[in-house]
C-alpha cells in the first residue's frame, strides 16, 4: 500500500491511499484528527468519500454508469426492473427461479393496510405528493416494527412491493379520487399505471409503449452513487434508524429542486418559454449571457462532462413514446427545440451543456400523462431499490459507526451573559 504525505509545520504525516477496482483513488484521512488535531475542510462534501461501495460505479468524463459492474446500456435493453432491484440489493442477477419468487413476492405484498386510509383522509386536498410519500413510507415503521431478527429481507419486499401504491394513492388523493387497489396479475409498471390511472367500474388499457417507458425511467434511476438522498439514507441508517424511517429520509432530501424535483424545474420552465410567446431563443440567448443568472433546467449535469448515458437511452425513449402516442403538446415542442439548439449550438457543445436525464424524464411523464406535481415521486419510485442497497451495504459493514461529520467554528468566542435588563 501506498502512502500520501502531509506536512503541518515541522510534522510530516503519512496518511494511506485507497486505489477502487476501477482505478479511483483516496486519501485515507481516517486518523488524521487523532493524530494532529486537523480535520479536512471541504464543504458539501464535493472530495470526500463518505464509504467504500460496490454497488455503482460512474465515470463523469467518459460518460459510463454500471450497476455491479454491468454496463447500464445492456440493463436497459435487457432486463426488467424487479430483476435491477434484485441485482442492486443482493449483488447479482437472479436466477430464473429466483427471480419468479421475488417477483410473486412483491406482487403479493402491494396491498396496504387498510388503516392507511385514515392517515390519507388527514392530508388537504392539495397536499403535495411527496410529502404524503415520505410521511406514509415513515408510518410504515409502526405497521411492521422490527422485530428480533429484523425481517431484513420481508420488510426490503414491503418497501418495493407498497411504495408504488402509496404513490399512486399520493396521486390520487391529490385529484380527489377513490383508491384503485393494485392487481396480482400484471407486471410491476403495468400495477402502476393501473393503480395509479384507472377508474373504478371502467376499463384501463395501458399501453406497451408506456409500460417500456416506465421501465426505462425506473431502471435508469434506480442507483446513482452517493448522491444526495442516498448520502442522507445512509446517514440516517447509520444511527441504525430501521429501514423505513431511513427510505423517508431519503424521500424527503429527493425532493428539493436541486435534486429530485429537477425534472420539475423543467416544466416548469418550458411552461415559462410558453407563456412568452414561446419565444424559445430568447431565454437560450439568456443562458448564454453572463450578465444574467438564468439558467436552462435540464442541461450538463454536476457528474458527467460528457453525454449523461442515462439521457442517450431515454431520448430514443422518448421519440418513441410521442410518435406512439401521437401527443400534441406546445411544452413539448418547445423542448423539441431547446433540444436540437443545445446539440447543435457551439456554446452548449463547448461546454459540454447537454440534454440530462431530467430533460428527457420530464418530456416522457408530461406525454405519459403524469402530472408535475408527481414527477418527484417517480424519480424516488425509481429510486427506491438503489436506496435499499446502499442502505443493507451500510449495515452490514463492519465499520459499524454512527456517521459524523466535523466543522470549523467561526462563531463568537467566550462570551459573558448579560442580564435582560442591562441589554
Amino acid at each position: 500500500m501506498s502512502n500520501a504525505k502531509l506536512i503541518l509545520e515541522d510534522q510530516t504525516i503519512e496518511l494511506p491511499i485507497i486505489e477502487g477496482s476501477e482505478g479511483e483513488k483516496g486519501i485515507d484521512v481516517t486518523n488524521l484528527r487523532t493524530e494532529t488535531g486537523y480535520i479536512t475542510f471541504d464543504p458539501a462534501y464535493g472530495n470526500t468519500g463518505s464509504c467504500t461501495s460496490d454497488i455503482t460505479f460512474i465515470d463523469g468524463e467518459q460518460g459510463i454508469l454500471r450497476y455491479r459492474g454491468i454496463p447500464i446500456e445492456q440493463l436497459a435493453e435487457k432486463s426488467s426492473f424487479v430483476e435491477v432491484c434484485f441485482l442492486l440489493i443482493y449483488g447479482k442477477l437472479p436466477t430464473q427461479d429466483e427471480l419468479n419468487k421475488f417477483r410473486y413476492e412483491i406482487r403479493y405484498h402491494s396491498m396496504i393496510h387498510e388503516d392507511f386510509k385514515r392517515l390519507f383522509d388527514g392530508y388537504p386536498m392539495n397536499a403535495h405528493p411527496m410529502g404524503v410519500l415520505a410521511s406514509t413510507v415513515g408510518a410504515l415503521s409502526t405497521f411492521y416494527p422490527r422485530t428480533e431478527n429484523g425481517d431484513i429481507d420481508l420488510n426490503i419486499v414491503r418497501l418495493l412491493a407498497k411504495v408504488k401504491t402509496l404513490a399512486a394513492f399520493s396521486y390520487k388523493k391529490s385529484i380527489g379520487q377513490p383508491f384503485v387497489y393494485p392487481r396480482n396479475d400484471v407486471s410491476f409498471e403495468e400495477n402502476f399505471l393501473y393503480t395509479m390511472f384507472s377508474v373504478p367500474a371502467e376499463d384501463y388499457n395501458v399501453e406497451p409503449v408506456m409500460v417500456d417507458a416506465l421501465r426505462l425511467l425506473l431502471v435508469l434511476h434506480a442507483d446513482h452513487e452517493q448522491n444526495c438522498s442516498t448520502a442522507t439514507v445512509r446517514m440516517v441508517g447509520s444511527s441504525l434508524s430501521n429501514l423505513f424511517i431511513s427510505i423517508a429520509g431519503g424521500i424527503a432530501a429527493l425532493w428539493g429542486q436541486l435534486h429530485g424535483g429537477a425534472n420539475q424545474k423543467v416544466i416548469e420552465m418550458l411552461q415559462m418559454i410558453h407563456d412568452d410567446d414561446q419565444n424559445y431563443q430568447k431565454y437560450v440567448d439568456m443562458a448564454k449571457d453572463k450578465k444574467t443568472e438564468f439558467k436552462l433546467f435540464g442541461f450538463g449535469h454536476r457528474v458527467y462532462k460528457n453525454f449523461d448515458p442515462r439521457a442517450r437511452i431515454l431520448k430514443g425513449a422518448a421519440d418513441r413514446l410521442l410518435e406512439r402516442l401521437g401527443v400534441s403538446d406546445p411544452l413539448l415542442q418547445i423542448a423539441m427545440e431547446l433540444e436540437q439548439i443545445a446539440l447543435k449550438d457551439d456554446y452548449f457543445i463547448e461546454r459540454k451543456l447537454y440534454p440530462n436525464v431530467d430533460f428527457y424524464s420530464g418530456i416522457i411523464y408530461r406525454a405519459m400523462g403524469i402530472p408535475t406535481q408527481m414527477f418527484t415521486v417517480m424519480f424516488a419510485l425509481g429510486r427506491l431499490p438503489g436506496w435499499i442497497a446502499q442502505w443493507k451495504e451500510m449495515s452490514e459493514s463492519e465499520d459499524g459507526r454512527i456517521n459524523r461529520p466535523r466543522q470549523i467554528y467561526i462563531g463568537n468566542t467566550l462570551t459573558d451573559y448579560i442580564p435582560i435588563d442591562k441589554r
